[in-house]
């Protein structure tokens, strides 16, 4: 089997921060430009059969960015991993993505009988590689440290694929008083979910379990397929197994799918992969999940055209997306009335925002060039200015549509910064207020906010026309470093080569500002 190269995007949740958790509440989710790509080739050309390596297969993982390499014994009997190289550098995504995907392969060639045709390509071993897009990663610190302006040149300067640092030092456990190991400083495009998407999806690939080639042509033209719903599965069974609880899935549901509406699936689909890690067998279990009834709805999205999602990174620190749930759910417990009635203003205003962006959606469809027009007209002035650019009803039923977005998108923030008073959790920070505001009385900007969870990651802007270089200097002006990440609506994909090959002729680069 030749190699094989997968990617899978990061995401941006533009609305259901929060609400998203809980069925039937829906959430707009945009994947980006940020890909994370896992490798996969055979460790060895040839295998003697009847050598002992038909019970065991060789596993290597390597991540260039984070100078790592670990290597495992695959069990041909039970599909389970065991390192054989130091744990401390392990990664429970990949580990997780790779030992269900395998499961899954056995599961469904038991039924085809073609498992001997599966372990002999086990046995010729897994080499994977993965690489994350500089994206995913915040290099603000070393832009900072080397004087350089806050600018998206200076970002695209560094080269593809840059080694990642570690936030300087490292914490003290609260209870055991241990030494943590510092963390990767990310910018919060579900970067866990990519890997683990993209090495389920290329490990299934091939081994022959799916056939990717086949969808990445109508990746966006339609959500569903066998072979993407596959991946699904078993990317959400192994990235929820990974992070130790079953969250609401939109991280991963836009790595395979794309952009879309979502609503969660029914946690209780994973309860046998739960039990799974008490030591039920993983085939048994997968086989289990892929006949579960799985709830989740997705219907395509994407943002009207000629409007640009920008992001950028404010510099205050990140913020813990687990302990900030859990401060809401415990509001929700200590006042159901209350936050029963800020969820459901909340989520009107979710609707609203999705209704305005699809009635322009569908406008542009219908007359993109009145459509056209108006965009550009509006990307020169703030908002106060637009109804004064319409010459008829058509163009000024298109500025209604982009003025009620952004009276949503007022609303979402309201009410997200009622929920974060209420639960004493910095959802909606008054830093990010300031900046937020500021943004969305710029020329041309539609609307502003803070994604998913919110609190001190990053902020998020949707610019009409031409207008995001004037948003991008403003933001350096004020101590925001705006992101390269733009919307592409495409999930999961199949690749040509190794992306370092179009990037970068040598290795991986140590990163150089």
């Amino acid at each position: 089997m030749a190699e094989v190269v997968v990617s899978a995007p990061g995401k941006v949740l533009l609305t259901g921060g929060y609400l998203i958790l809980e069925r039937p509440n829906a959430g707009i989710v945009l994947s980006t430009t940020a890909r994370f790509y896992a490798i996969v080739r055979p460790l060895y050309e040839a295998i003697d059969p009847n050598s002992w390596a038909w019970a065991w297969a060789d596993v290597k993982l390597s991540s260039p960015q984070l100078s790592r390499e670990i290597t495992y014994k695959l069990s041909l009997k039970n599909s389970t991993l065991q390192c054989t190289s130091s744990r401390d550098s392990s990664n429970p995504f990949v580990e997780q993505a790779v030992q269900y995907s395998v499961a899954a392969a056995y599961s469904i060639y038991i039924d085809k009988g073609k498992k001997d045709g599966l372990q002999k390509l086990l046995v010729q071993g897994l080499d994977i590689t993965v690489l994350g897009c500089n994206d995913f990663y915040s290099y603000r610190n070393q832009i900072e440290a080397h004087g350089l302006p806050l600018a998206p040149d200076v970002l695209a300067s560094i080269p593809p694929f840059s080694s990642i640092t570690f936030n300087i030092g490292g914490s003290t456990g609260a209870i055991t008083g241990e030494k943590c190991k510092p963390e990767v400083a990310k910018t919060g495009l579900g970067s866990s979910a990519a890997m683990t998407t993209a090495v389920v999806a290329s490990v299934l690939h091939y081994l022959g379990v799916v056939n990717l080639s086949s969808t990445a042509k109508n990746l966006h033209e339609t959500l569903s397929s066998s072979d993407l719903d596959l991946v699904h599965v078993v990317a959400q069974t192994a990235h929820c197994i990974a992070q130790g609880k079953v969250g609401s899935g939109f991280d991963v549901s836009a790595a395979v799918y794309g952009s879309q509406r979502y609503i969660r699936f029914s946690p209780a689909v994973l309860s046998s992969a739960q039990a799974a890690v008490k030591g039920q067998p993983l085939e048994g279990v997968i086989t289990h999940i892929l006949e579960e009834k799985w709830d989740h709805e997705k219907i395509q999205f994407s943002l009207p055209p000629l409007m640009t999602l920008l992001l950028g990174e404010p510099g205050t620190g990140g913020s813990s997306t687990p302990s900030m749930v859990g401060a809401v759910k415990q509001w929700q417990k200590s006042d159901p009335k209350k936050s029963l009635e800020t969820w459901r203003r909340l989520a009107e205003a979710n609707s609203l925002l999705e209704m305005q962006l699809k009635s322009l959606s569908k406008f542009a469809h219908g007359n993109f060039e009145t459509y056209k027009l108006v965009i550009g007209n509006c990307s020169n002035h703030r908002y106060e200015k637009w109804l004064e650019q319409a010459a008829d009803p058509c163009q000024e039923a298109v500025i209604k549509s982009l003025l009620g977005a952004r009276d949503a998108m007022l609303e979402i923030r309201f009410h997200m910064q009622q929920m974060g008073q209420a639960a004493g959790i910095p959802i909606e920070p008054e830093s990010q207020t300031q900046l937020l505001d500021a943004t969305m009385n710029l020329e041309g900007v539609l609307l502003a906010g803070v994604p998913g969870a919110g609190g001190f990651d990053s902020i998020f802007t949707i610019t009409l026309g031409e207008s995001s270089s004037n948003v991008m200097k403003a933001w350096s002006s004020l101590g925001v470093l705006p992101m390269l990440v733009r919307e592409d609506p495409q999930g999961v994909c199949l690749e040509s080569s190794d992306p370092r090959a179009n990037e970068i002729l040598s290795a991986i680069s140590s990163m150089h500002v």
